[in-house]
């Protein structure tokens, strides 16, 4: 078996497999490329050492059966039998679902999370979200600060557990998505800078030193992040990829990254026959980020939207501390320019960055799929200081609202997990440090962090704590009681109505029509011939909806349709979904 390593700078490399020690040569045809040969097969354990260093991991290793800091193994995709036949599903008419494989059942692994896939599929979301599952330390965390691009965590099933879970997934109809992090590595086990000028201090992010994109040696880099995203797509049959942060990507070359990511996805989609796509985590609100590159744009499939998000929650909660402020001044104000708009932030002043932010989208342009929607992801819960979800905070009626507004709104819809019964557990920053020093600084640093904002240090979980953990792990018995199981019914009708209702997955911007009140606390809309309303306020509202003869396709209380002169009388805290007639 061949193996081959990048090391521009070593002066000697060698290769060790299964406990034999071998000199690799320089590859004449590609420069600071190492080959060498040696007898392997699947399970062969092996690493590089450089100018007679310790043996380190490969770069481009495909597991890591020990953690981080072991022995690469072989791995032979070959091997693995796949059953379900799978042609793929598409991102426009999805229904997203971010799930987190250590979290989602008490045991904590793919195959634990894949017995649990037939709810997703009675639920009616397309997609699974998972977040990151490459190796990083410990068992448990959130899976940001991994390592190893082309291996999986091995706690969560290495190799053949993800590729178990998607098969399984596939089998039941639903694509899977992953969740990837090219922005930064953890701090521990990484060891790529031994290898090349992986970081370059051109630039520098809120880990350190920046992912070298455009700095000496950045060809070889890009095409290690590109090809570890495509065989996530082709050896794991991955659908899309999320791809975190890209707004800490730092390029300055004349083709970006992304746009060569893109074309590679692109380019590999058309080879397979699948629909292949890409959604990032951008903090630009940047419309070259989702524009196709044919128009001079970036060519990412999609991008989550937080504008929507902090305008919904806002409006339920009446928050407004940090990135709330703006939002919070007239939420609902800010809730519709996001409906029909995209970016609240599309040129405007943002007290939270004391600048202008964003430019406008062009919606003749862009598609509504392209943005991604949602009253609640795995930051927005995670990164508060006790992990709080949105049911802690407000009342059933308005999680009902909460639903309604993502679940028909212009924007690809995501859910987080739990979310759809009303999750009474938390959802809390948690690591598996096994650096003392390092676990240490975490612990400090977010409880510092919170103190600025009032929090006791008492009340800031210690992410070390396995309890942390497992006060995190979704309560799977919730669903079957109430007030989870009428949560539960109306997300489920929600999502059926959002695949029934051809209105509702129209990528027309412009085509969203919205009305509100500020001060009565209510909001309606119009997707052609669906009206949604919502009554945020503790009172009956009288919304003049101008729909007579409008029929109810769902409420969460009762309530009938607009009489002849359109006005809607909505209960308090409530939501309905009417289609005209």
């Amino acid at each position: 078996m061949q193996f081959e390593v990048w090391a521009p700078q070593a002066g000697r490399v060698t290769l060790q497999c299964d406990g034999v020690t071998r000199a690799m040569e320089r590859d004449p045809e590609r420069e600071g490329w190492w080959r060498g040969e040696a007898e392997a097969h699947d399970g062969s354990r092996y690493g590089f050492a450089l100018d007679g260093g310790p043996v380190r991991p490969d770069p481009r290793s495909r597991r890591q059966p020990d953690g981080p800091d072991g022995p690469s193994a072989v791995v032979d995709h070959a091997r693995f039998a796949w059953r379900a036949q799978w042609g793929g599903r598409p991102l426009p008419g999805a229904v997203l679902y971010e799930l987190h494989v250590g979290t989602y059942t008490r045991e904590g692994t793919f195959d634990a999370a894949a017995e649990r896939l037939g709810h997703l599929a009675e639920l009616g979301v397309t997609h699974v979200e998972l977040m990151p599952v490459c190796p990083f330390p410990g068992r448990h965390g959130w899976g940001y600060e991994g390592v190893s691009l082309w291996a999986v965590h091995e706690p969560y099933g290495g190799p053949e557990g993800l590729k178990r879970f998607v098969d399984r997934a596939h089998a039941l109809g639903l694509g899977v998505v992953l969740d990837v992090v090219h922005n930064h590595l953890g701090p521990s086990g990484n060891y790529l800078p031994e290898f090349g000028p992986y970081f370059t201090d051109t630039h520098h992010t809120p880990w350190g030193a920046a992912v070298n994109l455009d700095a000496p040696g950045s060809d070889e880099v890009r095409s290690y992040l590109v090809q570890s995203a495509l065989a996530w797509l082709r050896d794991y049959r991955i659908d899309g990829l999320r791809l975190d942060a890209v707004h800490a990507l730092v390029d300055t070359r004349a083709h970006h990254f992304l746009e060569e990511l893109s074309e590679a996805v692109d380019t590999l989609a058309a080879d397979t026959g699948r629909p292949l796509f890409l959604i990032a985590e951008s903090d630009l609100n940047d419309p070259r980020v989702v524009t196709p590159r044919e128009e001079g744009g970036f060519g990412v499939h999609a991008q989550w939207n937080d504008d929507f998000h902090h305008a919904l929650h806002t409006a339920l909660t009446g928050e407004s501390q940090g990135y709330y402020a703006d939002f919070a001044r007239a939420p609902l104000a800010a809730l519709a320019k996001t409906l029909t708009g995209g970016f609240f932030h599309d040129g405007t002043y943002s007290s939270f960055r004391g600048r202008h932010h964003g430019r406008p989208l062009d919606r003749d342009r862009v598609a509504g799929h392209r943005l991604l929607g949602y009253s609640q992801t795995h930051d927005q819960v995670g990164n508060r200081a006790r992990g709080d979800r949105l049911a802690a905070l407000v009342s059933p009626g308005l999680l009902a609202c909460a639903a309604a507004l993502t679940l028909t709104a212009p924007f690809t819809p995501m859910l987080f997990m739990g979310e759809e019964w009303a999750a009474g557990t938390p959802w809390q920053f948690f690591t598996d440090h096994t650096d003392p020093e390092l676990a240490r600084a975490v612990r400090d640093g977010r409880r510092r962090e919170f103190a600025a904002h009032g929090w006791a240090e008492e009340d800031v979980p210690d992410p070390q704590d396995p309890a942390t953990r497992d006060r995190s792990c979704l309560d799977w018995s919730e669903p079957e009681r109430e007030p989870h199981a009428r949560v539960l019914a109306w997300y489920r009708l929600l999502v059926a109505l959002r695949h029934g209702q051809p209105d509702l997955t129209d990528p027309d911007l412009g085509d969203t029509k919205v009305a509100y009140d500020e001060e009565r606390r209510w909001l309606a809309f119009r997707r052609g011939d669906v009206r949604v309303a919502v009554n945020l306020a503790g009172e009956p509202a009288a919304v003049p909806l101008g729909a007579p003869g409008a029929r109810v396709l769902a409420a969460w209380e009762p309530v009938r349709a607009p009489g002849p002169d359109g006005v809607l009388h909505l209960p308090g805290e409530s939501a309905v979904v009417l289609l005209q007639e």
